[in-house]
């Protein structure tokens, strides 16, 4: 017997139908947000202001012995992306990413790719 599983996301400030999921950082804090376009949108906004003034982080910050070892997927970079980023990326791009647990390499790799 076949199943389909249909996900529907609701935005988290209104609860309407959202139509992405927003990752960002803070304070070394890595959060999500499922959206919708408008707020998507403003949220974007608030934050620009912040994103021209700052600076994207290069990676080279020390190296953990877990991030020495998951390294090898991004051989360009010291440090893996955070993990519920990459869950949002995939997410947003509809592609398959268990909610939980080890992320499959190949999601890693579209990410990379992506970004």
């Amino acid at each position: 017997m076949a199943q389909r599983v249909v996900v529907t996301l609701f935005d988290d400030i209104d609860g309407s139908e959202a139509a992405e999921t927003v990752a960002f950082g803070l304070d070394g804090k890595s959060y999500e947000i499922d959206l919708n376009p408008a707020n998507a949108k403003q949220l974007r906004k608030a934050l620009a202001p912040y994103l021209q003034a700052g600076r994207k982080r290069n990676g080279k910050a020390a190296r953990t012995e877990k991030t020495a070892r998951t390294a090898k997927v991004f051989k360009h970079t010291a440090v893996n992306p955070d993990p519920a980023a990459v869950r949002a990326w995939a997410r947003s791009n509809r592609l398959d990413v268990p909610p939980r647990g080890r992320i499959p390499k190949r999601i890693y790799e579209e990410f990379a790719k992506a970004n």
